[in-house]
């Protein structure tokens, strides 16, 4: 195998399919390299740890096709060569990486080994890509990432819902939930519960308007022109969400993000690096104030303009937490809709109603 390939596209190509490289034992040593496939079309570059696999496609002049498995290291070599076209030949158990001055010998594994991992079968459903990133931006970042726990929560629910798409996900300690109307990626009535992990991943397929969704068995791929994540599928069954959901709300803030924020950051400095250091909300027809305290440290207050309705109320929330769906939900003006101090309340957009954040609060003494 030989090709050459400018630099920077190499380096971004492997740089892409090198996330999904294996970082967890148990997995065949050749799974934390990359395979590198050279057609007459150009040069396709995979990484995989069997529950995602990132496929990159680029153009390369290809003197010799081939496939071999190089170290994922080839991404910083590529990257710290001087501008230009970057050679890559293979002979035998030994890749030849130069470009400009430099030239470096990697050692390389069978390529026989590497695991055959097909691209994805068939056409698909072809979804706005603005549209499907932006809404799993807001999502994903709600799964759990402790594997230790129930595995449904660290996937992402993905289901037909009102003839459009809804996506779901719950660490139990928070919820999101995302509407994306007339986007029609799955048949009624159809749920697949999807790796968090992965759909981290196909955030990042930008560039094109459209992502093609293609649903199998145990894996849902999706695909541009140039590259394609493969995330498999979540078994378990996905928490009874809507039961969470409060049916109605007596109290309602509005207030601007922007302001909340900042006050939020500038209250939380006397809790930095405590995690039981929570927030305290309190509201009331005069507004609305931030307070932490911290016993060993000290304690912060700050009021800031608000709209409220309801009974005075004093409610304390995990701050990250807080912040977390105040990011999601962008927006210039918020509600924070509220029961009494120990049930679920709710994020949304003071101007829309697609995406719904709902947060424990917190007990305090």
């Amino acid at each position: 195998m030989k090709f050459r390939c400018e630099r920077d596209v190499l380096a971004e190509a492997v740089r892409s399919a090198q996330r999904a490289v294996a970082n967890r034992g148990g997995l065949p040593p050749v799974l934390s390299d990359l395979r590198i496939t050279a057609t007459a079309e150009g040069i396709e570059v995979v990484g995989s740890d069997l529950e995602i696999t990132y496929r990159v496609r680029v153009p390369a002049d290809v003197e010799e096709t081939g496939v071999a498995v190089v170290p994922k290291i080839l991404g910083d070599i590529a990257k710290r060569l001087e501008p230009g076209a970057v050679t890559i030949e293979v002979d035998g158990d030994e890749a030849h990486v130069s470009g400009g001055k430099s030239s470096t010998t990697l050692r390389l594994k069978a390529a026989d080994d590497y695991p055959i991992i097909a691209p994805a079968d068939g056409s698909g459903v072809r979804v706005d890509a603005e549209a499907l990133t932006g809404a799993l931006r807001q999502v994903v970042r709600v799964a759990s990432k402790d594997h230790d726990r129930h595995m449904s929560l660290t996937g992402v629910l993905l289901s037909a819902h009102g003839g459009g798409l809804r996506l779901v996900a719950t660490d139990s300690y928070r919820l999101a939930v995302r509407d994306l109307k007339g986007v029609s990626m799955l048949p009624e009535g159809k749920r697949v519960l999807v790796a968090a992990k992965g759909l981290e991943e196909v955030q990042r397929l930008v560039g094109e308007s459209e992502i093609e969704v293609v649903l199998g068995d145990r894996d849902v791929a999706f695909r541009t022109s140039t590259a394609e994540v493969v995330v498999r599928l979540v078994e378990g069954d996905f928490p009874k969400y809507e039961q969470l959901i409060p049916s109605g709300y007596p109290n309602r803030l509005v207030a601007n993000t922007e302001s909340f924020m900042a006050a939020l950051d500038r209250v939380s400095i006397v809790g930095q690096g405590r995690e039981n250091a929570n927030l305290k909300l309190t509201m009331s027809g005069s507004g609305l104030e931030l307070a932490m305290t911290v016993p060993d440290v000290g304690s912060s207050e700050e009021p800031i303009d608000a709209k409220y309705e309801g009974s005075e109320l004093t409610v304390a929330f995990n701050p990250q937490f807080l912040r977390a769906g105040l990011e999601a939900i962008e927006a210039d003006e918020f509600v924070l809709s509220t029961i009494d101090p120990m049930k679920p309340a709710t994020l949304q957009a003071a101007d829309g109603d697609d995406f719904l954040y709902l947060v424990m609060p917190v007990r305090t003494a």
